[in-house]
């Protein structure tokens, strides 16, 4: 299997930030919805899958397997993503691009993928999808949320850090082939790293918390979270637009340095040291 040098990842990821900085915001937008929307695939299934698991470990590893679908589509068929996005500080560090439009293109993106989430949001809870296992689902669905919207602000930016250290890596890595096969195997593993070590990731949340706010509209779910995980309704209550930007505000946060940081250690190592 043929694969790219770490200089030529790099290199073709600058070149490819330098297409993204100047894209039609137009297509920037549609891009950032489809990706939102596959982010949300993943983050569907994974609930899907293992709602029903009682071990924690064996549900996680599980998660972490059958989630990467929605980078994947991202990669093979193409989207804006926020978090990989965070890796066009290199070509602003190399003068490809300037600032604005790396800050640009992160400001749409975000709020596309928002979009996109949402869109899947709507339709995964009128579709059915949370009444599996008599609803057992719909409360899975709420605990989640619940403990997403509980994070402490360290925990939501270190937390954050490490996913999109590994959601960048997923996606250099999955560069490295030039192979579709190559490309699967070699970006899915770090986000199955990620998933199962129960790391927050910004645009998988855009699904995960409003999820959750929809389901706990419906007594048959709010039931069944009460009976299985003891959720209470002050918890329930903690569902709105303040408990989400409590997870949102640091979760970015800590996104947005892991991939940056990833991005100019991979820059420093592979130009910059090369130029001195």
């Amino acid at each position: 299997m043929q694969i790219h040098s770490p200089k030529e990842i790099i290199d073709n990821n600058m070149s490819g930030a330098v297409h993204k900085a100047n894209l039609k915001r137009s297509k920037m937008i549609a891009l950032g919805i489809l990706a939102g929307m596959f982010i949300a695939a993943g983050g569907v299934t994974a609930n899907t899958a293992v709602h029903s698991i009682s071990n924690v470990g064996l549900a996680r590893v599980l998660a972490g397997a059958v989630f990467p679908i929605g980078l994947l589509m991202i990669v093979l068929v193409g989207g804006e993503l926020f978090t990989g996005n965070c890796l066009m500080v290199m070509a602003a560090l190399d003068k490809r691009i300037p600032a604005s439009l790396f800050i640009r293109n992160l400001v749409i993106v975000f709020f596309s993928n928002l979009a996109g989430a949402l869109i899947m949001d709507v339709l995964i809870y009128y579709s059915g999808n949370l009444d599996i296992s008599g609803g057992a689902l719909g409360a899975y669905t709420l605990k989640v949320a619940v403990d997403k919207v509980h994070i402490t602000p360290l925990r939501g930016v270190a937390s954050g850090l490490l996913c999109n250290f590994l959601v960048c890596m997923a996606i250099l890595k999955g560069a490295a082939a030039k192979e579709v096969a190559g490309k699967i195997m070699a970006t899915w593993f770090p986000i199955l790293v990620f998933v199962t070590d129960g790391f927050e990731h910004i645009v998988a949340n855009m699904y995960f918390i409003p999820i959750g706010i929809l389901a706990k509209s419906n007594p048959l779910y709010v039931a069944k979270a009460q009976e299985l995980y003891g959720i209470n309704a002050q918890q329930l209550n903690s569902l709105n637009i303040i408990g989400t930007l409590k997870n949102f505000i640091p979760v970015t946060l800590g996104n947005l340095l892991g991939g940056m940081f990833i991005g100019f250690m991979l820059y420093y190592i592979n130009v910059k040291c090369d130029k001195n």
